[in-house]
């Protein structure tokens, strides 16, 4: 593979960088083995600042338009994305969380401290009917995270029993009374969240001992089957994912990893406000998923060939400081088009890897860090869709597709630090219709991108597309100027002799579909 390096001075990054040929892609349409899940497009939403109260539930006599007490707006936002999948309750606050204090009559519930998020009151209005009723209007799966950390083994049994039992069983009975009839179909379990930190401060030996236990009493009633989520590790932990590999392999159905895309964390930096050399060093971040996943999917295989167990990226996106005059503890963050682009290259990622990887959850859905939609701090009911609920929202396509591989001569450049990156992306897939999608992305800033794609056997008749692009990578919606970063048709694809050739803007998103 042909490897063009670009160094990036970035003291005068805002020169164009030395143009190159057309970058060769190959596309291999005949060796597609792995279906995308559709859980790949998962969402995530914890009590925490906004997300929950204000975000997605604003209660049936809110002034702000509902449906059954969910912000309608937000809502069908969420319908037209067509979420597969929704973690709650966290997150840390899952390992805080005790279920019988979110069920019966909303007033009589007794509040928590946010001992993890700014220390806000949890009035618990927002809890089991609440979340599971959601997942059903928005026909997408819901994951529970269970509390290892400050929880027991009774409480969490119960629970499961509570959503799934259709029996004569006393948590079937309550449920009833608290005007469920029928049980939820609950497919998704963690069995505890970050127990390396927040979610009790273990070992991976302890946690193993922990998992078999509280596993051992999660029965699966009436036919609901639960998959079970092992609390794994953060990005480059590769001993915590061995150790459970190894203890407690037989038991799970998977494992989780999360990954942020943060360089320091110390500073971690602006949303809308960054240099060129800052964009960069985030997409070398982004970038480094990629090798961090296929070392847990490599640990994974060697006690489990076969890949029977599932790897989970149920954390994932970036971090920023909380915008300025928001609630400390909040993680209140804008999202520009720099986030647009890191969202398409983590896709791409977990594309390539689905053999293993069959979820991942964008931390988080509304108004706390790599959000899909924001909405007003003071309650007007203003609304805006992030540039990354764009990319959600163009990469539908692939959901369910068969994974198509690509390679690509691809031009490299490299950051103050010295680490070198690709600066093209290419993902492609095979949709049940027989037609290929492909998602393609230009990480830089100010060089147009000319890839001529050889498409093998595939004989397709016409092309078309979207564009996701800005005149700054800073550029970003707001609730005063909403579609400043929203997709646009795209005209630079052409079909010639059994190639494509793309010409693909600087900082652009670009999805086709050929058919």
């Amino acid at each position: 593979m042909r490897k063009n390096l670009i160094t990036l001075f970035f003291v005068i990054c805002t020169m164009p960088l030395i143009a190159a040929e057309s970058v060769k892609v190959t596309l291999y349409a005949d060796q597609g083995k792995y279906i995308i899940p559709r859980e790949i497009y998962g969402q995530f939403a914890e009590h925490l600042g906004s997300c929950i109260y204000g975000g997605l539930w604003v209660g049936e006599n809110s002034p702000i338009p509902n449906v059954n007490g969910y912000r309608k707006d937000v809502f069908e936002a969420l319908k037209a994305l067509r979420v597969p999948v929704l973690r709650w309750p966290g997150g840390c606050f899952a390992d805080d969380y005790h279920w019988m204090d979110g069920i019966g009559k909303p007033e009589e519930r007794p509040t928590l401290r946010n001992n993890n998020w700014g220390g806000t009151i949890e009035d618990n209005s927002f809890g089991t009917h609440e979340f599971l009723n959601l997942c059903e209007m928005l026909g997408c799966e819901p994951y529970i995270s269970g509390n290892v950390g400050s929880g027991t083994v009774k409480e969490m049994a119960q629970w499961v029993e509570y959503m799934t039992s259709d029996g004569d069983t006393p948590m079937a009975r309550l449920r009833r009374q608290n005007g469920r009839e029928k049980p939820w179909h609950v497919k998704y379990f963690g069995i505890g969240n970050e127990a390396w930190g927040c979610g009790g401060n273990m070992t991976p030996e302890y946690y193993s001992n922990e998992f078999r236990r509280y596993n051992t009493y999660l029965r699966n009633q009436n036919g609901n089957r639960l998959f079970r989520i092992a609390s794994g590790a953060s990005d480059y932990d590769y001993n915590w994912t061995q150790v459970l590999m190894q203890n407690i392999g037989g038991h799970m159905d998977g494992i989780s990893v999360h990954y942020y895309t943060v360089k320091n964390w110390g500073h971690k930096g602006k949303a809308t406000i960054f240099t060129p050399e800052e964009y960069y060093l985030t997409i070398e971040k982004c970038l480094d998923v990629e090798p961090v996943v296929k070392r847990h999917c490599d640990i994974m295989d060697q006690t489990d060939p076969k890949r029977r167990i599932a790897l989970m990226v149920d954390e994932w996106g970036t971090w920023w400081d909380e915008e300025p005059g928001t609630i400390p503890g909040h993680l209140y963050q804008q999202n520009c088009l720099r986030d647009a682009v890191v969202a398409s290259l983590m896709l791409n990622v977990f594309h390539k890897y689905t053999y293993r990887v069959r979820m991942a959850n964008i931390a988080q859905v509304v108004n706390v860090l790599q959000s899909m939609i924001l909405t007003d701090q003071i309650g007007t009911g203003h609304m805006v869709l992030t540039p990354t609920y764009h990319v959600f929202e163009m990469y539908q396509p692939f959901q369910e597709a068969t994974f198509l591989p690509v390679d690509i001569d691809n031009e490299y450049a490299q950051t103050s630090e010295g680490k070198s990156f690709p600066l093209l992306s290419v993902s492609a897939a095979k949709t049940k219709d027989g037609s290929i999608v492909m998602a393609l992305t230009n990480v830089s800033l100010t060089d147009e991108k000319t890839l001529d794609v050889d498409l093998g056997n595939v004989s397709a008749k016409s092309v078309s597309g979207r564009i996701l692009t800005s005149a700054d990578a800073r550029d970003f919606n707001s609730f005063d100027h909403p579609d400043v970063v929203k997709p646009a048709e795209f005209k630079n694809a052409e079909l010639k002799g059994g190639k494509l050739s793309v010409k693909l803007p600087a900082k652009s998103i670009v999805v086709l579909a050929l058919k």
